[in-house]
């Protein structure tokens, strides 16, 4: 059975059961399974229920999706996740971040708990994941394009949604809740890493590294929890810039690489419409309280039109000073 084929399945099943309409999905990590009391819970099933969805092999994972709200949001939480260590294929890992997709939701919080890297990290402190650098070995992505999940070529240029990431932080940061904020490493598992491991990859721009998470984000990214303004605006301007350097690639694609490098603090205030934010680290008692305030102040997944009109501003001069002129959305 395609993929496509078991998602429907698995989503007519649960709406049989179910018609909740969810706006916000959750993946509960280690050390959030406690998270679940915060929810005014509509229903719970257990996964050996539904078709199509795997088994929960990792201690600290129920097993269970659970409808219900949160501070009048209406979410869907999937109590246990599937790593690729456990033998599973990655469409079967990423399974539950396409069911939200299709069962309508337009946000997803991706959570863990992982290994600190940065000096500056102490154990049981939040991180929110502003980027990633994806070392597992195989990619979610990898095979046939079906359409129906999303394009062929998904840029990950704002898969972590900015406006989300400073709900979060704020909201920590007014409790008096220690947050950094950092770029996650996921690598396969399940074997903790080496002392020349964690040193290599702190030194490759990682502050925290696990086993999860990267997969679910590029999986979600493809099917497009995204503003629409990246699709509107940015991605137009994207493929033009594709364009005007494929024709000399290297020296073209090495001189543009070489001024990303040298320009990195603007390129990241350029993009800055990112639509999945997924929190690390040790994820206990004070996580609770930073997820579910993050969560009720989720306005929608689309950026305020003054915020979309200065970021698509400084993406076209960033465009210009590339020397990719003449090129008007």
């Amino acid at each position: 059975m395609k993929t496509l084929e078991k998602i429907q399945n698995t989503v007519k099943f649960i709406r049989s059961i179910s018609d909740f309409q969810p706006e916000i999905g959750i993946v509960l990590g280690s050390g959030l399974g406690n998270f679940t009391s915060e929810i005014d819970v509509v229903k719970e099933i257990a996964y050996e229920e539904i078709p199509n969805f795997p088994t929960v092999t990792v201690k600290g994972h129920s097993g269970k999706l659970i409808f219900g709200t949160i501070s009048g949001k209406n979410v869907i939480a999937f109590s246990g996740r599937f790593h690729y260590y456990e033998g599973y294929e990655m469409d079967e890992v990423v399974f539950p971040v396409r069911v939200m997709k299709f069962l309508g939701c337009h946000s997803v919080v991706i959570s863990n708990a992982s290994g600190g890297m940065n000096p500056v990290q102490r154990v049981g402190d939040l991180m929110i994941i502003t980027d990633h650098i994806n070392l597992q070995p195989v990619h979610p992505l990898r095979g046939k394009n079906d359409e129906n999940l999303g394009p062929r070529f998904p840029d990950m240029l704002n898969a972590y949604h900015d406006e989300y990431i400073k709900i979060a932080a704020d909201i920590a940061a007014s409790n008096n809740i220690t947050c950094h904020q950092g770029v996650y490493v996921g690598v396969q598992g399940p074997t903790f890493e080496t002392p020349a491991e964690y040193k290599a990859f702190h030194l490759m721009g990682g502050d925290a590294v696990g086993m999860s998470t990267v997969p679910e984000v590029i999986a979600a990214r493809k099917k497009n929890f995204v503003s629409d303004f990246y699709e509107d605006k940015l991605r137009p301007l994207v493929n033009v810039a594709r364009e005007r350097v494929g024709d000399t690639f290297g020296g073209n694609m090495q001189r543009l690489a070489t001024k990303m490098a040298q320009q990195q603090q603007s390129f990241e205030e350029v993009f800055n419409s990112r639509p999945v934010i997924a929190f690390a680290r040790e994820l206990e008692n004070d996580s609770t309280g930073v997820l579910k305030k993050t969560i009720s102040n989720f306005s929608n997944a689309n950026l305020k039109p003054e915020v979309r009109q200065q970021q698509f501003k400084l993406f076209k001069e960033s465009i210009s000073e590339r020397g990719l002129e003449g090129y008007e959305a």
